[in-house]
């Protein structure tokens, strides 16, 4: 069984620059090692450049773990899932941040600013860090998403 992650990679796009930083500040807080990859003002990026470093911190196995957030999480986690080894879950409630991980081995957390407020985000990040993966019946699914049958 896998631990939640202990070294995380986060970035956003112009949408959600207000939410990482409470998100950074929790993670501070939590005293877990946090590389934030920005924007750090509101001034319009392209989310895919974001998604790939983190995708790529995470893939690389520099990082435990992401977070990603735009205006509805949509486009970072599908950007992001592109990337070979991350298994990047879209989450808007607790079940299912909980679910990512338990059964589906999140690697990355994504979320939609203009979605979520702000202390459910919180709440979900919470959640997601303490919940591990199981295992078991879960990882022969998991080992599934890596074989070239899938790409």
């Amino acid at each position: 069984m896998e631990t939640p992650p202990k070294r995380l990679i986060i970035g956003c796009d112009h949408a959600a620059v207000d939410l990482k930083e409470k998100i950074v500040s929790l993670l501070s807080e939590l005293s877990i090692p946090t590389h934030d990859v920005g924007p750090f003002t509101s001034e319009s990026v392209d989310y895919p450049d974001f998604a790939g470093q983190v995708a790529r911190g995470v893939a690389s196995g520099e990082y435990d773990g992401g977070i990603l957030l735009c205006g509805t999480g949509l486009g970072m986690s599908m950007a992001a899932n592109r990337f070979a080894g991350v298994r990047a879950a879209l989450c808007s409630d607790l079940f299912s941040a909980m679910l990512s991980r338990q059964h589906n081995d999140a690697n990355v957390l994504a979320m939609g600013a203009r979605v979520i407020g702000d202390a459910l985000a919180l709440e979900i990040v919470r959640t997601w860090l303490k919940t591990p993966f199981e295992g078991g019946r879960h990882q022969k699914r998991i080992d599934k998403f890596d074989q070239s049958s899938m790409g």
